[in-house]
């Protein structure tokens, strides 16, 4: 809760007061049932006099909030509360809330210095654009009270300037200045009509959106290279989504020669913010360890905290690829999503992949100029679970290295996309063997009867994953947060399975 709370003050004036409102009223409904209960002592639940907190769940917006409503996951009765102290605490909490309450309700907009830049940078990127009549920007917020927010005091400056706005998030209908309604998709293609094609969708919409208000609901997967100038207006806690937030116009095939990423970093410094983040996350997290006798819970926590510090520092100075991002996403990500739809069209297509024998393998040219050198790609399942430290694999348990002819690494486990990039380039749309190369492989390995070469080359890929886990480790120990060293080892080749390789053949003859 306190974490969140934090979270929102950073966001917007508008996200912290509807917050503190919705305690204010969940702390006087809580404190009129204890004093009904104990004049008629007519047993009820806790849960009973809270608001639902899936109304607080968009985006993430809310998710803490179920660590002040004790009673709704777990049902209490009031009958077992000590009830003399928890009305005490409790009305300490309401006086403190309603103060803060009362003080951000006389910050109007005006007086609202976050808001009043936004309007200036956006008033000056309209008057000075990057690229010649691109007006386009592009707002993320993390939560769609200050969505909301942004909406109703952007919209009537834009009309004045003829543009039109736009809003989108998960927690409620798609919203415009323009006169019709429209859905999600739509909205999206009108504020992008080029790369989503909106003549051949939209093609009785003569207008489009200028301005686009979202959540991080269509950060994934959306296509809006037409515009050209990104503005997030509070900072995600995990760099990878701002990341990905800008993934959305900085995409091959932009029309625009420059586009621009413009960030509101907290009124302190970042290391002021994050230890204090850190601080009351730790907190809550050692009242936790005190109920489940869990007394590891702070260790991935200090490892992923100074994991998130340097990637932050990092996207105060310049802009970083998804890609040099160490560590924190999945498949599931934004920077592998491309990858991941493809497997869903094949299993779609083909049936699933489940009864498909291990080993399986291909032969593809080498390809020097886009960087597919002669040697093996190999997939391997790690057996164990136990082998990501400090999740530098993304694929775990799944591992692609790809190893040289001559025994020297070209990519290693963790740099999964640019080996799937490399796979992706040489093998889709490819359907048939390539005979020449099949019969070369077939001759140097006697029709597969002979594989140590293979196998030398897999042994060093397994040496290889050991010394990348190494170096990680000497780079913990004079690193912030705990050392993975001595933590966690690969022991070798019996740690994993192979699940298919890729051979890159470099002659054909």
């Amino acid at each position: 809760m306190t974490t969140n709370l934090l979270k929102r003050l950073e966001s917007s004036v508008a996200a912290f007061r509807l917050t503190l409102a919705s305690l204010s009223g969940n702390i006087t409904r809580t404190l009129e049932a204890i004093d009904a209960f104990e004049s008629s002592g007519k047993a009820g639940q806790v849960g009973d006099y809270l608001d639902d907190i899936d109304a607080f769940d968009d985006d993430e917006s809310f998710s803490g909030l179920d660590e002040f409503t004790v009673g709704k996951k777990v049902q209490i009765s009031l009958a077992d509360m000590d009830l003399s102290s928890w009305r005490h605490d409790l009305a300490a909490d309401l006086a403190l809330i309603d103060n803060l309450l009362e003080s951000m309700r006389q910050v109007a907009p005006a007086d609202d210095t976050k808001l009043q830049h936004l309007l200036k940078l956006i008033n000056d990127k309209i008057d000075q654009p990057l690229n010649p009549g691109n007006r386009k920007v592009l707002i993320f917020t993390a939560f769609a009270d200050t969505a909301d927010y942004l909406y109703d005091n952007l919209a009537p400056m834009a009309l004045k300037r003829g543009l039109h706005v736009g809003k989108v998030t998960g927690s409620d209908a798609p919203k415009s200045t323009l006169r019709k309604g429209y859905d999600f998709q739509s909205l999206l293609t009108l504020f992008s009509p080029r790369s989503k094609e909106k003549a051949v969708v939209l093609p009785d919409e003569p207008g489009e959106l200028d301005i686009l208000i979202g959540t991080d609901c269509i950060s994934e997967g959306q296509n809006l290279q037409d515009c050209d100038y990104l503005i997030n207006y509070d900072i995600h806690w995990n760099p990878v989504r701002i990341i990905q937030r800008f993934g959305r116009i900085d995409r091959i095939g932009s029309p625009n020669q420059q586009i621009q990423l413009a960030n509101y970093w907290p009124d302190i410094s970042l290391d002021e913010y994050i230890n204090l983040k850190e601080r009351v996350e730790n907190r809550m997290v050692i009242a936790d360890v005190t109920a489940t006798g869990d007394d590891n819970v702070l260790t991935a926590k200090s490892s992923d905290i100074a994991y998130r510090k340097e990637q932050l520092k990092r996207l105060q100075d310049e802009v970083i690829e998804l890609e040099d991002v160490k560590a924190g996403i999945s498949i599931t990500d934004l920077g592998l999503n491309d990858f991941r739809m493809d497997l869903l069209n094949y299993v779609k297509a083909n049936g699933e992949l489940d009864n498909v024998p291990f080993g399986m393998h291909a032969i593809v040219p080498a390809q020097p100029g886009v960087g597919l050198l002669p040697g093996v790609i190999f997939a391997l399942r790690n057996i164990h679970e136990s082998v990501n430290v400090n999740q530098q694999n993304r694929l775990h348990p799944y591992y692609l290295v790809y190893i040289g002819n001559d025994g020297e690494v070209i990519a290693d486990h963790t740099e999964v996309k640019r080996l799937l990039d490399l796979i992706r380039s040489s093998c889709k749309g490819k359907d048939d063997p390539i005979r020449a190369l099949c019969q070369l492989f077939n001759e140097r390995t006697r029709d597969g009867r002979n594989m140590q070469p293979y196998s030398d080359l897999l042994s060093q890929a397994i040496r290889s994953m050991i010394e990348v886990k190494d170096e990680k480790d000497i780079d913990s120990l004079f690193g912030g947060g705990r050392t993975t060293a001595l933590t966690t080892t690969i022991q070798g080749l019996d740690d994993f399975e192979l699940i298919a390789f890729l051979v890159i053949e470099g002659s054909t003859a």
